[in-house]
């Protein structure tokens, strides 16, 4: 895990430190709702999952870990994706899930 990503999730009181990232080879045979792309680069790059049934999204997020600068200039940028990501959810959850 980015230390930075752990960090501002640990603001929000959300420990991450121990997620790890999967291979979608781990999922194969889940009925999924719907798959969501996160950024640009993995909607063009990773492995496709085949389903008929989900609804396929896509938004690109901003990606912190692209940012370099100083350490409050890094929270910043972390703070900004963080922020993105929890009103995408919050939209989602209206208008997807009502």
């Amino acid at each position: 895990m980015n230390p930075g990503a752990v960090a501002i999730m640990k603001e929000d009181k959300i420990d991450i430190s121990e997620h790890t990232s999967n291979n979608v080879d781990e999922y194969e045979g889940v009925p999924w709702d719907y798959i969501i792309t996160v950024c640009d680069h993995a909607r063009e790059n990773c492995p496709y999952i085949p389903s008929k049934e989900a609804k396929r999204i896509h938004h690109n997020f901003f990606d912190p870990s692209k940012v370099i600068g100083t350490e409050e200039e890094k929270h910043e940028a972390f703070l900004k994706a963080r922020n993105e990501i929890r009103e995408f959810c919050k939209q989602f959850v209206e208008t997807q899930l009502s």
